[in-house]
C-alpha cells in the first residue's frame, strides 16, 4: 500500500527543522541521493553534501550547517539516523503471523514467549527458550537449552547450538551459526586429536550477525559478544573471543580465538588478527590489515603487519615509484659500466 506524507508531517516525525516549505509537495517514498525521483526525500552527509543539489529528489535531510538549497530541506542533527527511521516508515517490516506453525518441532517442555512466531520446519529442541515477540523463520534450528531473549527475528537456516544465549533485540541473519564448534585440535606423532569444545556462546542485546557468518562456542567458558555489536556477512570469531560493545566488523574479517577487543572499534573487510591478543577501544582497523600484536586505544590502523595509517599511505606512495626508481638505477649502472670502460 503506497504512503503519502506532507513535509511539516516528516519533519515532525523526525524532530527536525523545515526550510523552503513546498504546501504542494507531498512525498511518497525515500531513496538515495542518486536515485532518489521529484516526490521522494533523500540525504546527504560529508563529503556528498557539495553534490546534493544535483540530486532530483523533491526533498533533502541535511544537517544544520550544511549548504543552502533551492528545494524543501529539513535540518536535523543526524541526517543518516533520520533517513534510517523514514525507511522504517515508509518501508515498514513485513509483518509475520505470530503463531507457531503444526509444521514446527518444539519440544515438549521448551518455553515459549508471548506472541510468538515459529515457522514450518523450525526446530526448538528440549529445554530451549524463546522470549516474548521472536519471530524464528523456517529451517531455523534452536538446540538444547538455548536462551534466545525477546523481540529478536532469527532468518532462515541460522543455527543456534546447545547452552547459547541470545539477547533481546537480536537479529540473526539467514545461514549463521553461533556455537559452532571451535578449531581446537592436539596433534600427537602427526595426528590431530579434536578437544572437546565444552563452552558456548554469548550474545549481548542489539547484535546483529551477518549471513553465512560464524561464532565459535569457547573450549572452556564463553566466547561472548557484547551489546550493540554488528557483524557484517562472512564473519568470522574464534573459540573464547570476548568482544566489546558496537564493534563493527565488515564483510570477511577473521579473528581467531582469544583474542579480547574493547568498544567501538570497526574493523574494515577481510582484515584479521592473530589470536591471544588485546584491542583497546575506538580503533580502525582498515581493509586487509593484518593485525600481529596487542593494540592500544584511538589507532587508525592499515597494512601487514599492521602500521599507522598514515606510514601505511607513505609506504604506499613509495612503493608506487618503484618502477621509474629500477629505471633511473639501471640507467646509472649502465653510466658506470661506460666509464669503467674509458679507464
Amino acid at each position: 500500500m503506497s504512503m503519502e506524507k506532507t513535509l511539516q508531517e516528516l519533519a515532525d516525525f523526525l524532530h527536525g527543522t523545515l526550510e523552503n516549505e513546498d504546501p504542494a509537495l507531498r512525498i511518497t517514498g525515500v531513496n538515495g541521493l542518486v536515485e532518489a525521483g521529484p516526490t521522494e526525500i533523500s540525504f546527504a552527509i560529508p563529503p556528498y553534501v557539495e553534490f546534493c543539489h544535483k540530486s532530483r529528489a523533491g526533498a533533502m535531510i541535511l544537517a544544520p550547517e550544511d549548504r543552502k538549497l533551492d528545494r524543501p530541506v529539513i535540518r536535523v542533527s543526524n541526517p543518516k539516523q533520520a533517513f534510517a527511521e523514514l525507511l522504517e516508515l515508509f518501508r515498514p517490516r513485513e509483518e509475520v503471523a505470530r503463531v507457531i506453525s503444526p509444521l514446527a518441532y518444539v519440544a515438549e517442555d521448551a518455553r515459549i514467549g508471548k506472541n510468538v512466531a515459529i515457522q514450518p520446519f523450525a526446530v526448538v529442541e528440549a529445554g530451549a527458550e524463546i522470549g516474548d515477540n521472536t519471530v524464528i523463520y523456517a529451517h531455523a534450528y534452536i538446540g538444547r537449552h538455548v536462551k534466545v531473549g525477546s523481540d529478536c527475528v532469527v532468518y532462515p537456516n541460522v543455527t543456534v547450538r546447545e547452552n547459547c544465549i541470545v539477547g533481546n533485540r537480536d537479529i540473526l541473519q539467514s545461514g549463521c551459526v553461533i556455537g559452532g564448534d571451535g578449531f581446537g585440535f592436539v596433534t600427537n606423532n602427526g595426528k590431530h586429536n579434536k578437544v572437546q569444545q565444552t563452552g558456548n556462546v554469548v550474545l549481548g542485546d542489539d547484535v546483529e550477525i551477518g549471513c553465512n557468518s560464524c561464532i565459535d562456542r569457547a573450549t572452556v567458558g564463553s566466547t561472548i559478544v557484547g551489546n550493540g555489536t554488528k557483524l557484517d556477512n562472512l564473519v568470522h570469531l574464534g573459540h573464547n573471543d570476548v568482544v566489546g560493545e558496537n564493534n563493527l566488523f565488515v564483510a570477511m574479517v577473521g579473528i581467531p580465538g582469544s583474542v579480547t577487543i574493547g568498544n567501538n572499534n570497526t574493523f574494515g573487510g577481510q582484515s584479521a588478527t592473530v589470536g591471544h591478543i588485546t584491542i583497546g577501544n575506538n580503533n580502525t582497523i582498515a581493509a586487509r590489515c593484518g593485525v600481529i600484536g596487542n593494540v592500544g586505544d584511538n589507532q587508525i590502523l592499515a597494512g601487514f603487519p599492521q602500521m599507522s595509517h598514515v606510514e601505511w599511505l607513505r609506504q604506499q606512495s613509495k612503493l608506487r615509484k618503484i618502477g621509474e626508481l629500477m629505471k633511473t638505477v639501471k640507467a646509472l649502472q649502465k653510466e658506470i659500466g661506460e666509464l669503467k670502460k674509458e679507464k
